[in-house]
């Protein structure tokens, strides 16, 4: 008898794998879950929109069209707020950080307790103190500064941020192992030497990923701001619906905000993973 030939299963589409299927060559289940969770969102965007769609002149859609440069704005306010207050947030935990290693008792315990009070203070109250407490414009000799709110509110989260820096920065270099502290004062080395020259050149590498994990906190954080006053995207999305006086752009408008939030975020926390795959200690 002649045999039949064995029936071929072909490999899913790429839709498919995406979706949760057999993973695709070179696609990690990570990020493919990532883009998976991101369709899965606009297509419920969509959805929302179509079903809650009312018998008015224009769509959800069209309001969400018409609203996007207005709330791209507010956005981009969020985004500045975020890169301000980590930079400075940034170069201060810096320096506090190297004060919690400093030998000098009244300088470690200075750094330690700005560090443990403003790590462990709401950072929703920590910015009603500075939009209260921060003047609205401020004079330097002949020159008139304007502190607007939003850099007001950046400074408020600069000082969360400089305390979870300072932590970031004191555990990196404690991780360092004592050999190289002890091989550097056999060559010589002052302690200061060694700080700068050996010990925090290792530390960047292992600062980097729970420094960009910090970030992506503060970013999500940003819209905290509204409640003080910041016309950033959160405000003007109620300005928005305000606006529109429609109850069925509520959750359309929001979940398209998180999208942005989301689209944002996520390159962020897929880099992270990647530098502590490669920045990994080998113990």
């Amino acid at each position: 008898m002649r045999e039949r030939p064995l029936a071929v299963v072909r490999p899913l589409s790429p839709v498919l794998r995406l979706a949760g299927g057999p993973e695709a060559p070179g696609v990690p289940s990570t990020a493919r879950a990532g883009v998976a969770l991101g369709l899965a969102t606009l297509m419920t965007l969509v959805a929302v929109g179509s079903a809650q769609g009312g018998p008015g002149p224009a769509s959800v859609v069209d309001v969400l069209a018409k609203w996007t440069p207005l709330l791209l704005r507010g956005f981009g306010l969020n985004v500045l707020i975020s890169v301000v207050a980590i930079a400075l947030g940034t170069l201060l935990g810096a320096g506090i950080g190297v004060g919690q290693i400093s030998p000098l008792w009244p300088i470690r315990t200075a750094a330690k307790s700005f560090t443990q009070f403003f790590r462990n203070a709401p950072w929703l109250v920590l910015l009603f103190y500075c939009m209260l407490l921060l003047p609205f414009q401020m004079r330097i000799g002949g020159l008139l500064i304007v502190l607007p709110d939003w850099l007001k509110a950046s400074f408020g989260l600069a000082l969360a941020v400089a305390a979870n820096m300072s932590e970031i920065l004191r555990g990196a270099v404690q991780s360092i192992p004592t050999g190289q502290w002890e091989s550097a004062r056999s060559l010589a080395f002052s302690r200061r030497q060694i700080l700068w020259r050996i010990v925090l050149p290792q530390c960047l590498k292992r600062m980097l990923p729970p420094w960009m994990n910090l970030y992506a906190i503060l970013i999500v954080s940003t819209p905290l701001c509204s409640i003080v006053g910041v016309n950033e995207v959160m405000t003007l999305t109620a300005d928005a619906l305000n606006a529109e006086s429609r109850h069925d752009l509520l959750i359309p408008m929001y979940l398209y905000i998180l999208v942005w939030f989301f689209i944002y975020c996520y390159p962020i926390a897929r880099w992270t993973t990647a530098l502590e795959r490669r920045f990994a200690v080998k113990l």
